[in-house]
């Protein structure tokens, strides 16, 4: 039966950005395999299932292919089945929807110039500076 050092795998399939990321993940006890904390030099086979926190994200695969290389994205993505919970998921899209939540700019407009930038924060100015920020105190006598 083949088998893969875990950090190894975790690289190849795009898990983290660098196995020595990887490598930290399994030491710091990020990374769990068959429910139990691994070593980075851990090696992992088929169907073996993987837990990763990564940033507060739970994340649960399980092994469908084993890999000797990186490889791209949409090769990747079939050497694993993602079991990661619906909540799990719910909190990395709400995570990503605070991140991207800026202005938003018509594709291809590019960025912002310096004479956009000035008219957006004195629209900003005066919405803000027309909103009554008083608070009513009312007493139920």
């Amino acid at each position: 039966m083949e088998k893969i050092r875990i950090d190894k795998w975790l690289w190849t399939v795009r898990i983290f950005k660098s196995r020595s990321i990887a490598t930290q993940a399994c030491k710091s006890g990020k990374i769990k395999v068959n429910a139990s904390k691994c070593k980075p030099a851990r090696s992992v086979s088929v169907n073996d299932l993987i837990s990763v926190d990564k940033k507060g994200l739970k994340l649960e695969f399980k092994i469908l292919e084993l890999l000797k290389s990186r490889v791209g994205f949409s090769i990747a993505k079939d050497c694993y089945e993602d079991q990661t919970s619906l909540e799990e998921r719910e909190k990395f899209r709400a995570f990503h929807g605070r991140r991207l939540s800026g202005e938003d700019r018509e594709i291809g407009l590019g960025r912002p110039t310096k004479r956009d930038r000035r008219e957006l924060e004195d629209f900003k100015d005066d919405v803000w500076e027309d909103q009554d920020w008083s608070y009513d105190i009312v007493d139920d006598e």
